[in-house]
Order: C-alpha cells, then sequence, then structure tokens
C-alpha cells in the first residue's frame, strides 16, 4: 500500500475529484479526513472510505473561510496526524467574454479556488514543518497553463494556483515538505455536466474528445492516479510542479 499509515486531508472531498481521491488513497492505506461545505455529500464519501476498510471522518469545512480551514487541520493532525494536504474544493462558471463575467462571479471563484487553497496550504505547513515532512497537492486545471478562452475568471484563478504552489515548494522544501500541483484536462465530473441533461453532456463529450490525441475527456481515476502519485513517497524528489493530465489535448 502506497500511503499506509499515512493521514490525507481533502478538501472538496464530497464529489468529483475529491471523492475519487479519497476512495482511491484509503484503497491505499491512508486515513481520509474528508472536508466539504457540503456534509451530507462528505459523509457518502467517508461511507466509501470505510467500505475499504480504511478509517475515515468527515468535516464541515468552507475553504473560504480562514479560522474555519485552520481549526479543521488542527483538529485533524490531533486526531489522527497530519501526512498529505489535497486542496481540491474548486468551482467554474459559465462561459463568457472576459468583458461579460461580473465582479461578483470573479470574486466568488477568487474566494474558492484561491483563497481556498491559501487557507489550506497555510494551516497545514505548520504541522509539516514541525514533524519534517509532508506532501501538499492543489487542484490546478490546465486553464491554468494554457488558459481557457471563455474561462477568464477560471483560469485566472487556476493560473494562480499553479505559481502559489512553486512558491511554496520553495519555501518549505528545506522542511522537508513537498508541495505539487494537478492540472486536468476536461474531466468527466459534475463541474462540467452542470446544467447539461445527460444527452447533452454525452454530446458534448463526444464533439471536445476529437481534440484529444487520445480522443476521450479524462475519467476521475485519471486524475486521482496522478494526485496519488505526488502525494505517494514515489514522488519523494518532485516538488514544485504542475503535473498536466490532459490526454495530450496541450500538445496537439
Amino acid at each position: 500500500m502506497r500511503l499506509k499509515g499515512k493521514t490525507a486531508f481533502i478538501t472538496g472531498a464530497g464529489s468529483g475529484l475529491g471523492r475519487e481521491a479519497a476512495e482511491l488513497f484509503a484503497k491505499e492505506g491512508a486515513t481520509i479526513v474528508a472536508a466539504d461545505v457540503d456534509l451530507e455529500s462528505a459523509e457518502e464519501t467517508v461511507g466509501r472510505v470505510e467500505d475499504a476498510g480504511q478509517e475515515g471522518t468527515v468535516l464541515e469545512v468552507d475553504v473560504r473561510d480562514s479560522d474555519a480551514v485552520h481549526a479543521a487541520v488542527d483538529e485533524a493532525a490531533s486526531a489522527f496526524g497530519l501526512d498529505i494536504m489535497l486542496n481540491n474544493a474548486g468551482i467554474s462558471h459559465g462561459r463568457a467574454a472576459v468583458e461579460e463575467i461580473g465582479e461578483d462571479e470573479r470574486d466568488r471563484l477568487i474566494d474558492v479556488n484561491i483563497k481556498g487553497v491559501w487557507n489550506g496550504c497555510q494551516a497545514a505547513i505548520p504541522h509539516f514543518r514541525e514533524q519534517g515532512s509532508g506532501a501538499i497537492v492543489n487542484t490546478a486545471s490546465l486553464a491554468g497553463v494554457i488558459g481557457a478562452p471563455q474561462l477568464g475568471a477560471y483560469s485566472l484563478t487556476k493560473g494562480a494556483v499553479v505559481n502559489f504552489t512553486r512558491t511554496v515548494a520553495a519555501e518549505v522544501g528545506p522542511s522537508g515538505v513537498r508541495a505539487n500541483a494537478v492540472c486536468p484536462g476536461v474531466t468527466d465530473t459534475p463541474m462540467p455536466r452542470k446544467n447539461r441533461t445527460d444527452a447533452e453532456w454525452e454530446a458534448t463529450k463526444e464533439k471536445m474528445a476529437r481534440h484529444y490525441p487520445l480522443k476521450r475527456l479524462g475519467r476521475p481515476e485519471d486524475i486521482a492516479n496522478a494526485m496519488l502519485f505526488l502525494a505517494s513517497d514515489e514522488a519523494d524528489w518532485i516538488t514544485g510542479q504542475a503535473l498536466v493530465v490532459d490526454g495530450g489535448f496541450s500538445c496537439a
């Protein structure tokens, strides 16, 4: 087991990539702290973790709230220890030109996607420094590396996550702590499905897949596997990187 004896704190664990990572990390031996603003969905995730034979606990956390994040991370570290911080909670917005995106919508994404990652890192780093080890994995996006037309606010926030991750890595590396980002291409999760019927989503997937050399969109397990690698000791000499997992889209 690649994470045996480790504890992973995962934000946005109630659905999508967070849930997939929680289940996979549990199968690899980790104790899971499933943090989400949606308590019911996080409880469902922990149920799946326990089905995998691992310990899990639920914390209702809004990543925009710095005090709440710090308190939750401190609580988890005290109860279980802390080895992995997966800052995964994130949101997107409907497609629109930059000049059409309102301030409220822009700020909503900044609050979750940037401040949420900031809060998670800031809360975890003191614990990692004290013990001289730890792995931070931040969920960014391909949009944060090459940009995405009509997703200006999303690209803004995910680009910030990529560069912030590099900064964190440089700061905490001398303490034995690593920080990396995962940058997924379009993945079949609830986020891109939003406001689409099943039939509309299947048609959209087929159309978008044509632009990917591997001729399909990402699956949640594709991204979770990358997260697992970066969180594990197999990536012990990898830090400050933005790992693009995009089925070849960025090279096509």
